[in-house]
This record gives structure tokens, C-alpha cells and sequence, in this order.
């Protein structure tokens, strides 16, 4: 437990989730890529075992006592299982060179069993039983986990995905099926090591696809996953990229437990639209605030989501609108958490964080 709270990540949600009394909000910033950094390590480095994964959030934890750790399963973590060729950088996310599927045709000639040799997978699942061992009396773990349509375009270019919803519809929802299920195997083996989901799909998002789209396509194919993690007695986390101001009731219809979206929803708006029917989580923004900002750039924005969201129905904790970039000035995060601490204990007064 850090040195200035007086309660354990796990009795502060607990006690915050169920409407109780705690020592201060929950913060729980996007330590994912950034995570490396605290610990002393490229991204590669940090991505290049079980031992150093887990090695990076305990880095995070044991400096800023955040609410939750998280595994890099990543948007690409069901690409790994097949032919797919990634770049290799020292210090950034590995991307996609080449897709494993030129078109939906290819689909035939994918292992539907691929997830078990999976090294990408295993490590990950190595990293969660790690971070368990070590912290799971104290704080619990999420796995950035990719959602349907984002594992999909890891598989088919998302220019030609896009394309065949159009043209081939019933084939483009065999591909959805294919990676679902797939999805339905590694969520299950997440949440058997100890990991709680965290679904993660920016190519679902409203800048991408329309809401029809996104209710056929997508919302179905999401709702199975929640409804795994619910018949496991967990909850399901989501997060969307981008504009989704037009889909925010169907994001909510995926019976995700909390939602966390991008800059371009106001966090108020959010509040007004999902806060009576399940936890939010405001978005600092990991751009102009976190990547670009000073400390007092990021203390203010802390102080306006909470200024925006405090009165939440299901209540607000304290995030960033996506991951933190690499880059970003260490210093920005340590504002992050100080300014969480100063203007979220508890009870929360509204005059503290008062323009």
C-alpha cells in the first residue's frame, strides 16, 4: 500500500463501488506502454517476458499506488497466434507490417485453435499469475484486451474489413465469429490466472463506423464477452477511441460494468448519458494534458473531470482518455496521481477542485 493512503486498491473499489466511504477517489491511470519507463525499460525490454511485464507494473504500483494494474495483451493479441508480421521497435508498441489475411477467403485457412501456441498469449497469462502472486492481496489486475471489430482488423486489413461489410456481409460475420470465439477462449484463460477484462475497441469507435454498423457488427459479438466475464462472477471494463457521442447507449448495451471514452466525448456528457448506470472513468487527456503539458496543465484537467463528473450517480474514477504515451514527462504522471490524492479525498468537496 502507498505511503499516503490508508487503504489497499482492492478495499478502496470495493468499498467505492458498493456506495461506501473511502480515503480518497480511485485513480486508475492507462500505465500500459508507459509502464517500462517507471521501471527503467524500453518498451522491448519490458515486453519481452513474464518476468519483466509484471516487473514494470509493480514498478507503477510501488511508486504511485495506483488502483489497478494492467497486462499489455494489446490490440494485436490475437494476431500473434498466426503468421502476422510485426515490426520490432526499441521504444514504442510493435505494429503490423502484414496482415495474415489478404481477404475474407483467408479465413479458411486460420487454425481456429491457433490462441494455444500463442507465446504472446502465454507470456501474458504468465505476467497476471505474477502480479497475483506478488500484489493480488493488494490491488487486482486488468488485461488490455482487444475488442471483436479491433481483433478483426489485426487479422484483414481494416480498409478491406471495412469494405466487405458492405460488399460480403455474411462472410465478414464469419470473420467476427472466427474472432470472437477466440477472444471467448483467451478471456476465459485471463480470468482463470486471476485478470480482470478490459475490452478495448478504437476501430469500433463512432470516427470508424456508423452506429448501424456498430450494432450489427460489433455490440453482439461484445455482448458474449461480457456475458463470459458475468458468468465468471467478474466485471467487464470498456473503452472506445475516438468520436462516440452518437453510440454511447450502445456501447452501455454491451452490459459492460464501467465505461471509459476518448476527449472527444465531455466528460459531463458522459455523466449525463451512462453515470446512473454504471461506474465512468474521466478521461484525462494522454495527448495535450499528459504528452504535451506541465504539471499545472495536468493538475487542472484532473481538477475539471472531477469538477465534471463528482456527483456521478455509480460514481467516477480517475483515468486518462487512452494510454499514456511513452514520452509523456514523468513528472506529468507524478502530477496526475499528487492532484488525484489532493482534490479526490474523501469525502470529495466540490470547492476544492471549484474554478
Amino acid at each position: 500500500m502507498h505511503e499516503l493512503d490508508k487503504m489497499t486498491p482492492n478495499e478502496r473499489l470495493g468499498a467505492y463501488l458498493s456506495g461506501g466511504d473511502v480515503d480518497r477517489i480511485p485513480i486508475m491511470p492507462f500505465f500500459v506502454s508507459c509502464a517500462g519507463k517507471v521501471a527503467g525499460m524500453s518498451h522491448k525490454q519490458k515486453r519481452s517476458s513474464a518476468e519483466n511485464t509484471a516487473a514494470a507494473q509493480i514498478a507503477c504500483y510501488e511508486r504511485y499506488g495506483n488502483d489497478g494494474m494492467i497486462v499489455e495483451f494489446g490490440l494485436h493479441g490475437i494476431a500473434h497466434g498466426f503468421d502476422t508480421q510485426f515490426n520490432d521497435p526499441e521504444d514504442a508498441v510493435p505494429a503490423i507490417i502484414k496482415a495474415v489475411m489478404n481477404d475474407l477467403d483467408d479465413l479458411d485457412k486460420l487454425d481456429p485453435k491457433a490462441l494455444q501456441n500463442n507465446d504472446w498469449y502465454k507470456m501474458n497469462i504468465e505476467a497476471v499469475k505474477i502480479l497475483n502472486k506478488e500484489y493480488g492481496h493488494e490491488v487486482g489486475t486488468n488485461i488490455t484486451f482487444p475488442g471483436p471489430m479491433t481483433a478483426a482488423a489485426s487479422l484483414l486489413p481494416i480498409e478491406k474489413l471495412l469494405r466487405q461489410f458492405r460488399k460480403r456481409p455474411e462472410q465478414a460475420h464469419e470473420l467476427m465469429r472466427f474472432c470472437t470465439d477466440m477472444l471467448l477462449e483467451a478471456a476465459d484463460g485471463f480470468m482463470e490466472a486471476g485478470g480482470g477484462i478490459f475490452l478495448c475497441d478504437p476501430i469500433a469507435s463512432g470516427s470508424v463506423i456508423d452506429k448501424k454498423t456498430y450494432r450489427e457488427f460489433v455490440l453482439p459479438y461484445s455482448q458474449e464477452i461480457a456475458n463470459l466475464c458475468h458468468s465468471k462472477g467478474l466485471g467487464m471494463g470498456y473503452h472506445n477511441c475516438g468520436e462516440t457521442n452518437a453510440v454511447i447507449e450502445d456501447l452501455l448495451e454491451t452490459g459492460c460494468d464501467m465505461i471509459s471514452l476518448d476527449t472527444q466525448v465531455n466528460f459531463g456528457h458522459l455523466k449525463e448519458v451512462a453515470g446512473d448506470r454504471v461506474p465512468i472513468l474521466s478521461n484525462v487527456d494522454v495527448c495535450q494534458t499528459m504528452l504535451l503539458g506541465t504539471p499545472a496543465d495536468v493538475e487542472e484537467n484532473v481538477k475539471q473531470n472531477l469538477r465534471d463528473g463528482w456527483d456521478s450517480p455509480k460514481r467516477m474514477i480517475l483515468s486518462n482518455s487512452c494510454d499514456i504515451p511513452i514520452a509523456s514527462p514523468m513528472e506529468n504522471i507524478d502530477a496526475m496521481m499528487a492532484a488525484g490524492r489532493k482534490y479526490g479525498a474523501w469525502p470529495l468537496d466540490p470547492e476544492k477542485f471549484a474554478e
